[in-house]
């Protein structure tokens, strides 16, 4: 079962919203299958347009899941109002908590990242892509391009019991311990995103030989100075390293500096 049956006068109302993004983070949802079902005894999915026919659009939410950054004014406007009438606001995935991929076009003009898609732009109104907390405020976040379903379980199941969830906040490298793996860094020289990229995923990336990306976002308190002297120790280019940390969270705090933005 998904938790133990516990009291409840009333399911708490859920509501999924997307903004831009590309859908990934609410299919991970449904990939917990059987598990899913569990949910359902447990929470009234009220809002859901990418697999409900019937909505409810005016709210109130207990707990509303918010996949996609916002790049539009309209997206800004709309994403004020789902805080007012949730009650627990939960950044869902890496473009909700700072762009994700599709903010590597803030590093180009605006008007050049929608000449790029548009022939006659006068109708477009885009901005920057920015997570929702640029906006409003957080209640929590849950990182990962798309998160894994055990961080999804763990936050809706602390929900329910009113505790906090235990989300990891180590480096993908201690995982990489648990599995045995060896250093990419240190035995092949591959440029690994590992030392500074929060864990979570289960180092799925280096168990097959592969780098670290670093989807799951900065790690708490890492040092991307020193992984980015390292990449240059083991031949990448100023341009390749920049690339390395914009790719999923280059407007976060922490790689603001390594992915070129100060």
């Amino acid at each position: 079962m998904f938790v133990e049956r516990i009291n409840m006068r009333e399911k708490p109302k859920i509501a999924v919203f997307k903004f831009t993004g590309c859908a990934g983070c609410q299919l991970e949802l449904l990939r917990l299958e059987d598990i899913f079902l569990d949910l359902l005894e447990f929470f009234d999915i009220s809002y859901w347009v990418m697999v409900k026919r019937e909505n409810q659009e005016d709210g109130p939410w207990d707990i509303s899941l918010v996949e996609g950054s916002i790049s539009t004014p309209e997206e800004i406007k709309e994403i004020k109002e789902i805080r007012k009438k949730s009650k627990f606001l939960v950044a869902f995935g890496d473009c909700a908590i700072g762009g994700c991929i599709p903010s590597i076009r803030n590093w180009m003009p605006q008007m050049e990242a929608e000449t790029q898609v548009y022939h006659d732009t006068s109708a477009i109104h885009s901005t920057k892509v920015l997570g929702i907390g640029e906006y409003v405020k957080i209640d929590a976040i849950l990182k990962g391009c798309p998160p894994h379903r055990e961080n999804i379980l763990e936050l809706l199941k602390s929900y329910l019991l009113k505790t906090k969830p235990r989300l990891r906040k180590h480096p993908v490298c201690i995982e990489c311990k648990y599995r045995d793996n060896a250093c990419l860094i240190t035995s092949k020289k591959i440029p690994c995103m590992g030392p500074v990229t929060s864990a979570g995923c289960g180092a799925l990336c280096p168990s097959l030989n592969r780098e670290c990306e670093g989807c799951f976002g900065p790690m708490s308190n890492p040092n991307p100075e020193a992984l980015a002297s390292i990449f240059r120790d083991i031949g990448l280019s100023e341009e390749d390293i920049i690339r390395k940390f914009r790719k999923y969270a280059g407007t976060s705090i922490e790689f603001q500096r390594e992915a070129g933005l100060r």
